[in-house]
């Protein structure tokens, strides 16, 4: 095939970087999932860690090799959902649909950080110290 100055076109689109390597869309690596059940659980503070059974990934072939590459990092310490993200220069809805499969898959779980609004007062705190003190 070949264009109007009779030059050869590619046949083929390029799907390389040449400083990159190969190029993978993100929603080839969640297979067009754009939310995961687990997801609710998933804000950038919430932290992964890696199951005791998790410990032979890399011999599962049904992981992608970004499912193991978050075991691996969570398997050394615990993450955040940001963290993984920055490490794997992925981006954040792509690390929660990720994270979702590890969960359902029981390799991962994720600890949320008490919100807020939930935690209690400081001068409950205060009080119950000084009450504490007095006794």
């Amino acid at each position: 095939m070949s264009d109007d100055d009779g030059q050869a076109l590619p046949s083929t689109p390029r799907w390389f970087d040449d400083d990159a390597g190969p190029v993978v869309r993100p929603y080839a690596m969640t297979r067009g999932r754009t939310t995961s059940p687990a997801q609710h659980r998933l804000d950038l503070i919430a932290v992964v860690v890696a199951e005791s059974r998790a410990d032979d990934t890399e011999a599962d072939q049904t992981l992608s090799p970004e499912h193991v590459d978050i075991v691996d990092l969570c398997r050394d310490s615990p993450q955040s959902v940001a963290e993984l993200a920055a490490e794997l220069d992925l981006p954040i809805g792509v690390i929660r649909v990720l994270i979702g499969d590890l969960v359902d898959d029981e390799l991962v779980h994720v600890t949320r950080p008490v919100p807020p609004a939930e935690l209690p007062d400081e001068s409950i705190l205060r009080d119950v110290i000084s009450g504490l003190r007095a006794l």
